[in-house]
């Protein structure tokens, strides 16, 4: 601190005799103050304060020994603007170095985050011993329980910088990952879907800290589905909440080969019939056959409902009183819409 005061007095000196004198080689004192006032945890008003009570004293010593000099009115009033202007230069030079620190700082706060959440998706788990101290570096309290949230990566930095405290997120192979401390309290999903409105995202299961690869497998696949258009894109989903259609999702390949298969009886009706068969035929399976059940899901009258099932008779022939068969039926009529296909579930 003295050397600053001297520092800033000689300075302030020379520019008087040499008013285009270059200063950047003295500012280092005044970004190394702006630093260290980051780093012992305190705001940056107290010293830009000092810097602003030093000018104040300072003009009124120069002011009384110029009046005793006999200086006229303007060159002290040019005289006092030049010690304002000065200490406004000072106090931007802190600010600088202020920032920097701030920066550094955060700047290796994430990376320990990220590297904590990598450590915390690593197969096999990492032991306790390792990921107490790789919190511990992060300054993170490791909680009862975790769960993952995959996102775009072009969403991670927006969405982190207002979720709650103690969520900590990396890039993983493209995707955004958060990490959510204690997922299932009260009132926390409501507060953590907030922040993802209008955002395709999903959230893996709860599951210990050292399990968090389950959950982050989970929300990636859930996440794919919701871009891919299986499920919805514009909020947050529970993966938990979509098992099926997530079974569905990723055995897609296969199921559209069993797609092909199960629904080749229906493929030289008109596209309008193609989807009203369809329909009927997962109303169909989802009731067990009930005309009158099936004629409630439909909103049709129970005599269309039975001219449907005779329909279906004719197209499925005994496919439809076999399990096997039935649940083949199901599992293409609920695997989505093909593109390729007129038939849609």
């Amino acid at each position: 601190m003295h050397r600053g005061v001297d520092e800033a007095l000689g300075q302030f000196m020379g520019l008087i005799r040499e008013p285009d004198r270059d200063r950047r080689s003295s500012r280092k004192v005044y970004v190394i103050l702006g630093r260290g006032e980051y780093r012992q945890g305190r705001p940056l008003d107290s010293l830009q304060s000092a810097y602003r009570i030093g000018a104040r004293i300072a003009w009124r010593r120069i002011a009384a020994a110029s009046l005793e000099a006999g200086l006229d009115g303007k060159t002290l009033s040019l005289l006092a603007e030049s010690i304002f202007v000065y200490i406004d230069e000072l106090s931007a030079d802190s600010t600088e170095g202020y920032a920097e620190a701030q920066f550094k700082q955060q700047g290796a706060r994430l990376r320990r985050e990220r590297e904590l959440v990598t450590l915390m998706l690593r197969e096999p788990s990492p032991n306790p011993e390792e990921l107490q101290a790789a919190a511990r570096m992060a300054a993170w309290q490791i909680p009862k329980s975790l769960a993952a949230v995959a996102c775009h990566e072009r969403d991670l930095a927006e969405v982190t910088r207002v979720l709650p405290i103690g969520v900590i997120s990396a890039t993983v192979d493209g995707y955004g990952c958060i990490a959510i401390p204690d997922p299932g309290g009260p009132g926390r999903h409501r507060q953590i879907s907030a922040q993802f409105t209008g955002r395709p995202s999903a959230m893996g299961s709860r599951v210990a800290p050292g399990r968090l690869g389950e959950s982050w497998q989970l929300a990636r696949v859930a996440f794919d589905a919701a871009t891919s258009g299986t499920l919805p894109a514009d909020r947050l989903i529970r993966a938990e909440d979509h098992l099926v259609d997530l079974a569905l999702f990723r055995s897609r390949d296969l199921i559209a080969r069993l797609r092909e298969q199960t629904l080749a009886p229906v493929e030289d009706l008109t596209p309008k019939a193609q989807a009203r068969m369809a329909e009927t035929a997962l109303a169909y399976v989802e009731n067990s056959g009930n005309a009158a059940e099936m004629a409630r899901s439909l909103n049709i009258h129970p005599q269309t409902a039975r001219y449907r099932i005779a329909r279906l008779r004719e197209l499925f022939g005994d496919d439809l009183d076999r399990p096997d068969r039935r649940l083949a039926l199901e599992l293409s009529l609920r695997s989505g819409h093909n593109p390729d296909r007129s038939v849609s579930g």
